[in-house]
């Protein structure tokens, strides 16, 4: 089988060039095209990563199985240009988190079928995560029986590509707090995984693959998930601190071949970030971020519609967003508090953007494709560029985006984007 890109990626820091990679967690199409394409201006790799919750055998909420995401991501690809061959899928979170209201026997069971259905699809970046109780079982596990749960998985993957000559996967082990999807709470300050519990993950991750009988797999872990203390609310964002971390990234020292895996790097800054991939965090999730830029996007071309056409639509996106996000309550209700003008504000605006989970349902998708359609070929001039979309008045007067609606809203995706492809080159 061929290796991996990522196989080697503890030594990048000590070359030239990249020292990190960001990780894409979206199933936006615009955020996975706005990916791609500035991944092709670096002449970069591009890793996009499902959730178990996103993409599994039964659908997840994208409606896709492993295979079919692999098909969309690639469909993508042919549309842009983007060479397959740099393309590296990965699964996030894989495990019996969604369904963790089950028996332990039955959930690992479903976890079991969808680890090897990512593994067949071509998923060559495996997050094994087992450490969420099930059925009967305390809310967090003991790290022996969820490595023990975790090689379990390994071991099916590994099984399931037996005799394939593709790509061998990388695996990353350990969880973080909190669990996928984000922060059920606002949040002031976070505390940073400790040296000796990352020491301790890795080490009963190798006993457990070896008691497995896939050491072969444990020689593919790269990375282990840590809490670096980075993390966003609601309505704000906890910043890096380096010097809180100093003692965790230290232990990389002891770990060789490993690099640390950072989730919820969503809005820390492009100088945090690039510390961040120094400080050995080098893999940087984002996904929410991306979301969230696209959503300001969108509601600015909204607003510009309306003032441009008004009357044309029955509807503006914003209503239309509202009205199905209060009808269909179950993708945010657990995650806004508050008073009703205080959700209704986190409805659209919070940094959780759990608007994300509704841009495939139909009606707003039917009116997302109406606001494009309303503004197909307008040239939107730019000093409305400048009072609704202000982010991207600068781009558009140096003529690096054109004023169009969809170039206007690749270029919002693609200012995220920016920050972590340059903090990866550190």
């Amino acid at each position: 089988m061929q290796q991996s890109y990522l196989l080697d990626i503890a030594n990048w820091q000590n070359g030239s060039g990249v020292k990190g990679i960001p990780s894409i967690c979206s199933a936006h199409p615009l955020v996975i095209e706005a990916s791609m394409l500035h991944a092709m201006k670096q002449d970069a790799y591009l890793l996009v990563e499902a959730t178990c919750n996103q993409v599994n055998q039964d659908g997840g909420y994208t409606g896709m199985t492993p295979a079919d995401f692999r098909a969309f991501a690639e469909e993508i690809a042919e549309k842009v240009g983007f060479p397959i061959e740099r393309l590296i899928l990965g699964g996030d979170h894989l495990g019996p988190n969604p369904w963790k209201h089950l028996t332990a026997d039955e959930a690992m069971a479903k976890a079991c079928v969808m680890i090897e259905a990512f593994a067949l699809a071509g998923f060559t970046k495996l997050h094994l995560d087992t450490s969420m109780g099930c059925a009967g079982e305390p809310v967090a596990l003991p790290d022996a029986l969820t490595a023990e749960r975790a090689a379990r998985l390994a071991a099916v993957a590994e099984a399931a590509l037996k005799g394939s000559d593709g790509v061998k996967p990388v695996y990353i082990v350990g969880t973080e707090v909190p669990i996928p999807g984000g922060a059920m709470e606002e949040l002031d300050e976070l505390e940073v995984t400790k040296p000796e519990a990352a020491r301790e993950t890795i080490a009963v991750h190798a006993k457990a693959f070896e008691a497995a009988g896939v050491s072969d797999a444990f020689s593919r872990v790269v990375g282990a998930v840590v809490q670096p203390g980075v993390e966003y609310g609601n309505e704000n964002v906890i910043p890096y601190a380096p010097e809180k971390a100093k003692a965790l990234s230290a232990t990389l020292s002891d770990m060789p071949g490993m690099v640390f895996e950072a989730h919820s790097t969503d809005y820390q800054t492009r100088e945090m970030l690039r510390q961040l991939v120094l400080d050995g965090f080098a893999i940087l999730k984002v996904g929410p971020g991306l979301t969230f830029a696209l959503r300001e996007a969108f509601y600015g071309l909204d607003q510009i519609a309306e003032f441009l056409f008004p009357g044309k639509r029955s509807e503006t996106l914003i209503a239309t967003v509202e009205r199905v996000l209060t009808a269909d309550p179950k993708n945010w209700d657990k995650y806004y508090h508050g008073s009703e003008a205080e959700k209704h504000i986190q409805r659209h605006f919070s940094y959780s953007d759990r608007i994300r989970y509704y841009w495939p349902q139909p009606e707003i998708d039917a009116a997302v494709k109406a606001l494009f359609d309303l503004m197909d070929n307008v040239e939107i001039p730019e000093t409305l560029v400048s009072q609704y979309l202000t982010g991207a008045y600068a781009s558009v007067r140096d003529g690096k985006v054109r004023r169009f609606a969809r170039d206007l809203a690749l270029g919002a995706v693609d200012r995220v984007l920016e920050d972590y492809f340059e903090a990866c080159r550190a």
